[in-house]
């Protein structure tokens, strides 16, 4: 458990608490141990995650993040910042695939910028490669020259970098409707052209799973304008980054997305550590009014169920859970129209925990 900054704590306390439930019923023992993560690690212990709880963190089963950061933390003169506790789980972990499901509900069409009959029917998910490309590259500094100031980041991938995480991906694609779509930047970028490249050999590999190339500023496009189209979507970590979160759109809010991060794609019935976290931000603004929508983090929970505890049926049901919750009327703040009545982050949690057959 980090349940790091901001709306974090409040979030993964209804996850766990919807976890805690579900746990007796499909037998699953679960003992939970907290480790402080982000801006709360730098305020007490002076780095955003120590090595001692890093390695806590690699004897677990699975790891359930809140969110990390804030204005607080946020001078970027400083040499220590709260993203670097992810940097250092997703590396530490080798959490190379993280996947960012992203479905549409009925019940909550309206709550989408987009037309309804846009986002009807929308159902993938973007495996994003996360523990390289220009988040890791190195150099990663500013400079002082004689004209002025100037900043480097270094964008670096490798093919068995690229190889892996397009394997989870067709691996994914295999469990869905066999379609994958890789985005690069190939007309501009060196390593999108590798990306592409090794994309393509991967791609011969699996036979029966339709592949298509895409370019990313084309894919911001498509996911606006036709984004049922899109079963799996692989990509780089910047790119997926930013198209998971314009992703978001397409639901309603970011606050409706759950993540698994994993090192690799599980076969089916395979159990693999992974790291859950809602993809949302820390929301300083709202943190401690209990405003926040928990169900990202509770969808990541039911995530968790399905690739790292092997509970198949509880993440069914914590998923069943939320969508009757929801189209029952039930709204947080972020997704709630004019007029409708609005939930706390403590209600919402009860609500779906209600639904799944208790208090």
């Amino acid at each position: 458990m980090l349940p790091g900054d901001g709306i974090g704590p409040e979030v993964t306390a209804e996850a766990v608490a919807v976890l805690e439930q579900v746990a007796p019923r499909h037998r699953l023992a679960l003992r939970f141990e907290e480790v402080l993560a982000g801006g709360a690690a730098i305020d007490t212990h002076g780095v955003a995650i120590r090595p001692e709880d890093l390695a806590r963190v690699k004897a677990s089963d699975a790891v359930l993040l809140g969110a990390v950061g804030g204005p607080r933390w946020d001078d970027p003169a400083s040499t220590v910042r709260p993203e670097q506790a992810l940097f250092a789980l997703r590396r530490g972990l080798n959490l190379y695939a993280n996947l960012r499901p992203v479905r549409a509900v009925p019940a909550l069409s309206e709550a989408s910028p987009l037309r309804a009959a846009v986002v009807a029917d929308v159902d993938f998910v973007v495996v994003r490669e996360l523990t390289g490309g220009i988040y890791f590259g190195r150099p990663s500094e500013r400079r002082r020259t004689p004209v002025g100031r100037e900043a480097v980041d270094t964008t670096l991938y490798t093919e068995e970098e690229v190889a892996r995480l397009m394997r989870a991906a067709f691996a994914l694609a295999r469990q869905r409707r066999k379609r994958v779509t890789s985005v690069d930047k190939a007309n501009v970028l060196a390593t999108s052209r590798l990306w592409r490249e090794v994309a393509h050999e991967v791609a011969r590999e699996h036979p029966d799973v339709a592949f298509e190339d895409v370019l990313v500023d084309a894919m911001a496009m498509h996911l606006l304008r036709r984004p049922r189209d899109f079963d799996v979507i692989a990509t780089e970590n910047l790119f997926g980054d930013i198209l998971t979160d314009e992703a978001s759109m397409l639901t309603g809010s970011m606050g409706l997305l759950p993540s698994a991060s994993l090192p690799g794609m599980p076969a089916p019935g395979q159990r693999l550590r992974g790291l859950y976290e809602p993809i949302h931000g820390s929301a300083p603004d709202i943190a401690g009014q209990d405003r926040a929508n928990p169900l990202a983090a509770i969808l990541s929970v039911a995530l968790c169920c399905r690739y790292s505890l092997g509970a198949v049926d509880a993440a069914a049901a914590i998923e069943q859970a939320v969508s009757s919750v929801v189209a029952a009327g039930h709204r947080t703040a972020d997704i709630a129209a004019p007029g409708e009545r609005v939930v706390g982050c403590r209600e919402m949690g009860r609500l779906v925990r209600e639904a799944l057959g208790g208090n």
